[in-house]
């Protein structure tokens, strides 16, 4: 067998820890810092540019496994090295770090080859649409009423017609604070909540009623643990009208993603590029969502989905979270500005357009 003509020829990892700017913590967890692993794709002086959100230790898995897999392989063929790296991680499964790995090194590829053909890589994926709705996403349990004020008034603000809060700290009080995001963010913008699991279906179901009369809540995010088909089903059946139940992203692997809509679990499949297995399994997704007539919403990393995001039939909208949003722009040049409630892929640069400024990240990280 002839060697391809475009052969991978280096693989570059490197994480960096980023402090958030103030305590942050959802209904089941809480943190200070996120940790951004970043891979360069190279074919000679071409590279392209991937990530994810995951702990350090990605980086090592990509570095000691995934790069011998990926070196050598044809650089305009990314669904087979995928194939490759998927068969190389299957003593250590599917889920968790072995497909966050694969997701940054995927979307490097697939970037790589789009730098090759000089073409953006929305164009190269195939554009079904040529802007990304987004969705203002923080409003953190952390906060206090007023900043959670501040930052959701300052979403809707700058032209994002919709907003998410977090809920699930405090069963008891959250429908006051939804209350007090409705009142800052006027009466025409969407305002969605995500408990990240945090509720029992009973609590949950009576809790639906609660935030859409107190705030016309119109997106109730993960009310129970999403490992809970049955559970989510539950809610979304009791769910006031109006009201869409949404889950996903902690899917890994394709037949996660079969199982939920199967089951009927939820209005509107969530999936993380930087998750589930990058780019190559992300087509695969938006495909499954047209089988089951369910729409599809992208999870957090605005800049990683963005060029992606144009090619899926099923979108509906992305999430612009803040914290990977404030690190994009801390670390990269090329990080889109929304306008008019979206962002716009840059069709005058080739790949995703997105350059690491490493004496930037380096001097950030801790």
């Amino acid at each position: 067998m002839s060697a391809p003509e475009q052969p991978v020829t280096s693989i570059e990892v490197e994480a960096y820890t980023i402090p958030t700017d103030a305590p942050e913590a959802d209904g089941t967890y809480a943190w200070s810092s996120t940790t951004i692993v970043v891979v360069h794709a190279c074919s000679g002086a071409a590279c392209g540019l991937g990530y994810t959100y995951a702990d350090a230790a990605t980086a090592t898995l990509i570095k000691t496994l995934l790069t011998p897999i990926v070196r050598g392989a044809d650089a305009l063929s990314p669904p087979g090295a995928w194939a490759a790296m998927v068969e190389g991680i299957r003593n250590l499964g599917r889920p968790g770090i072995a497909s966050m790995a694969i997701a940054a090194v995927d979307t490097a590829l697939w970037d790589l080859k789009a730098r090759l053909l000089g073409l953006p890589l929305c164009r190269l994926l195939g554009m079904v649409r040529d802007r990304v709705p987004i969705y203002g996403s923080g409003g953190f349990t952390s906060y206090d009423d007023r900043r959670l004020a501040e930052q959701l008034h300052g979403w809707v603000e700058r032209g994002i017609p919709r907003v998410k809060m977090k809920v699930g700290s405090d069963a008891a009080r959250d429908p006051l604070r939804v209350r007090r995001a409705r009142l800052a963010i006027g009466a025409d913008a969407e305002l969605y909540v995500d408990a990240n699991g945090a509720y029992t279906v009973a609590q949950a179901q009576g809790l639906a009623v609660a935030f859409a009369e107190q705030g016309a809540v119109s997106w109730f995010e993960e009310p129970v643990t999403s490992d809970d088909l049955a559970g989510l089903r539950a809610v979304r059946e009791r769910a006031p009208a109006g009201m869409r139940i949404a889950a996903g992203e902690y899917g890994y692997d394709l037949p996660y993603f079969e199982r939920m809509l199967a089951g009927e679990a939820v209005d509107v499949q969530q999936a993380d590029v930087t998750r589930c297995a990058g780019i190559t399994e992300l087509l695969r997704i938006d495909a499954l969502c047209r089988a089951h007539a369910r729409p599809l919403s992208l999870h957090c990393g605005p800049s990683v989905h963005a060029h992606v995001a144009t090619a899926l039939t099923q979108l509906v909208h992305l999430e612009y979270f803040h914290d990977h949003q404030r690190i994009e722009r801390m670390l990269f040049d090329g990080v889109l500005e929304p306008r008019d409630g979206a962002l716009w892929p840059d069709l005058t640069a080739p790949g995703a357009g997105l350059e690491l400024r490493r004496s930037d990240a380096q001097a950030v990280a801790v």
